[in-house]
């Protein structure tokens, strides 16, 4: 697969170490970096606090987002991102537990390219992040970055 990142963005370990396992599973080789709540997911885009020396580093091919963050929810961090122009354009798939109708809305209206309900059985897990991570990181040709100013 491409040399391309992945941000995970999860606070939940039992789920992280799931969707690492899965993608490795899968054959996804690329780097994943991961940060567990949702400054901390912004710190990283946008080289500031513990990772300012991303400063000009790359952007990930894809941010995998959970909506019930700390500190930040990830519908937070999403229009966040949307508003900035370095980022408006970074693929965001919401990967989250949560059921809620409200959520689906929010999280398309906000600018996410997917929403994906977490199945609560661990071989739909894995099914599922597996076929997100070979799209995402393999088969999808995102916009590298924004263009300054846009």
């Amino acid at each position: 697969m491409r040399n391309r990142t992945l941000l995970l963005v999860e606070d939940d370990a039992q789920d992280e170490a799931l969707t690492l396992r899965a993608l490795a599973k899968a054959g996804v080789g690329n780097r994943i970096d991961v940060v567990r709540d949702g400054q901390q997911a912004l710190d990283y885009l946008f080289g500031e606090g513990e990772f300012a020396e991303r400063v000009s580093a790359s952007l990930p091919a894809v941010v995998l987002l959970d909506i019930g963050l700390p500190k930040l929810s990830g519908l937070d961090v999403l229009t966040r991102l949307r508003a900035h122009p370095r980022t408006r354009l970074l693929p965001v798939v919401i990967l989250t537990s949560s059921d809620e109708p409200e959520d689906l809305l929010r999280s398309y209206e906000n600018g996410a390219n997917s929403f994906v309900p977490k199945p609560v059985d661990f071989a739909e897990f894995a099914q599922t992040v597996a076929s997100l991570g070979v799209y995402w990181m393999a088969t999808n040709d995102p916009v590298e970055s924004a263009p300054d100013g846009c």
